[in-house]
């Protein structure tokens, strides 16, 4: 039986269930922790349906503790396990599984996939259209509202200040340049993103070798629960392990989810990049 067929038989078969519905009969699956943090803020509880096997993670998620208490996805991935949870509604990212999509839009489900999400401004157009499906654009605006003040603020404490000039290493074998979240962190948090104006990278990509060894580097920008557990990975990988900022420990830690966040979550790590780096103007 091909996975196809499954999934048409296992909504058949779960249609003749009776399941707990939301406002307007609308339950929601989100496959992504992107998509589950716009989901937790814009969703009555009853329209949550399931969420990403990791939005309960901290590493990855900026709602762990919100997301504990709602159902999440299977480890498998597949359109069964999405399926049996009777969604009205699929929330998908450009980067999930093409197939799964196809077969989830397949099914008869409606399915929406967000592909920006590299500004703040993306943050916001995917807030407004997710509340337009679940009918939340209320709620939505009073999000924007509080991040568009949240950022006023921010941008008020760092007027005038010199922008830090900072990378963002990898143990992955590239570093991201401008065109990127990280670009969007700097832009917010008074930091020169040196990989985008010294090295002119764009987007996620192979780091220059030995070349950034004269870039003026003041903080490298991590994450991790500690500075000295961030640092452990690049003291003995080149080029890194030669950088002063690295062999100094001139570091601005983040919390993991804030090197990495698409959603309007994002401002958590403007604010505490921002600290990391102008201490001063948060006394």
């Amino acid at each position: 039986m091909t996975n196809i067929i499954r999934c048409v038989l296992l909504w058949l078969a779960v249609g003749s269930v009776t399941w707990a519905t939301g406002a307007k009969g609308i339950r929601v699956v989100s496959q992504t922790v992107g998509t589950d943090e716009m989901l937790l803020a814009l969703a009555e509880p009853e329209q949550i349906a399931a969420l990403s096997q990791i939005a309960d993670d901290e590493a990855f998620s900026a709602v762990a503790t919100q997301a504990k208490a709602y159902p999440k996805l299977s480890i498998h991935g597949d359109a069964e396990s999405i399926l049996k949870y009777q969604p009205t509604l699929v929330l998908f990212a450009d980067y999930s599984r093409s197939e799964l999509v196809a077969q989830v839009k397949r099914s008869g489900v409606a399915v929406l996939v967000f592909d920006r999400y590299k500004s703040l401004e993306d943050s916001y157009d995917n807030l407004r259209r997710l509340a337009k499906a679940i009918g939340a654009e209320t709620k939505a605006e009073r999000v924007i509202a509080d991040c568009e003040a949240r950022v006023k603020n921010l941008r008020e404490k760092l007027k005038g200040v010199r922008r830090i000039r900072v990378i963002a290493p990898s143990t992955y074998g590239a570093i991201p340049g401008s065109d990127t979240t990280f670009q969007d962190l700097c832009d917010y948090a008074g930091a020169e993103n040196l990989a985008a104006t010294i090295g002119k990278l764009v987007g996620h990509t192979e780091p220059p070798g030995e070349k950034m060894l004269t870039w003026p580097i003041e903080k490298v920008v991590i994450a991790g629960a500690t500075a000295e557990s961030a640092l452990k990975p690049y003291e003995k990988l080149p080029p890194y392990q030669f950088m002063p900022a690295v062999k100094q420990r001139r570091v601005a830690l983040l919390k993991p989810y804030q090197l990495s966040c698409v959603s309007h979550y994002r401002i958590d790590g403007y604010e505490q990049l921002a600290r990391e780096l102008h201490p001063d103007v948060f006394k």
